[in-house]
């Protein structure tokens, strides 16, 4: 035996027991978030999850109640021209829209833009996500949907179209869907950027986007 294996086979030897067996992996069949860390059946000896529907209720009302509690918001949107209507009522002031969605023009789309560094003016940016993620209040966001990767951090306000259809209920149930070999970069967002560290005070905006609005439309409202 090498001195790597004997290293290796001391280590193995030696790993740290757990004093409680593991619970068992509660794969695809569970039914709900209530309890024990989102999953119903299985870990029932934990707290309930603050505010998580029962099983059956509709996943959408508790996404954007954790949305809020991240620092969103969010809307419904019945259709493109009512997206683009909102993001010009909630923005007014804004000069340069960028834009990587079909939903809302803009005054720059994502398409044009050869550098990063042309998006550090961008007062809004708009994109849509493929997944929603009710237990985080969170979107994912790939390359593909950004284009450029920076506009989701240099933009002022972010803006996020989001299919209600998309929203799934547990983390767990978000990496089930995506392929994190599809693209080069992904990204979670629940809520705008944020930071706590100076003097306990929550300030937005501290890293990127100063706040994240996300517009509840139907995929196939184009």
């Amino acid at each position: 035996m090498s001195a790597r294996d004997a290293i290796l086979a001391a280590v193995r030897k030696n790993l740290p027991r757990p004093a409680v067996p593991l619970p068992e992996n509660p794969g695809p069949e569970r039914k709900g978030v209530k309890h024990g860390l989102g999953y119903k059946e299985h870990l029932t000896r934990l707290p309930e999850v603050p505010g998580a529907p029962d099983v059956n209720e509709p996943l959408l009302p508790y996404f954007r109640r954790q949305l809020e509690a991240m620092g969103g918001r969010s809307f419904e949107a019945a259709d493109a021209a009512a997206a683009g209507a909102k993001v010009a009522d909630l923005f007014p002031d804004a000069k340069v829209v960028c834009s990587a969605v079909p939903e809302v023009p803009g005054t720059r789309t994502i398409e044009t833009v050869r550098d990063p560094h042309e998006l550090n003016d961008v007062d809004v940016g708009v994109v849509r996500s493929p997944l929603g993620v009710a237990e985080a209040g969170a979107v994912w966001l790939t390359q593909a949907d950004l284009v450029v990767n920076a506009l989701g951090v240099l933009s002022q306000h972010l803006v996020v179209l989001l299919d209600p259809a998309a929203v799934v209920e547990t983390m767990h149930d978000a990496y089930g869907r995506i392929d994190l070999a599809a693209s080069p970069y992904g990204v979670f967002l629940a809520g705008p950027s944020a930071t706590g560290d100076i003097e306990g005070v929550i300030i937005h905006g501290a890293q990127g986007a100063r706040s994240l609005t996300v517009l509840l439309i139907d995929q196939t409202s184009r």
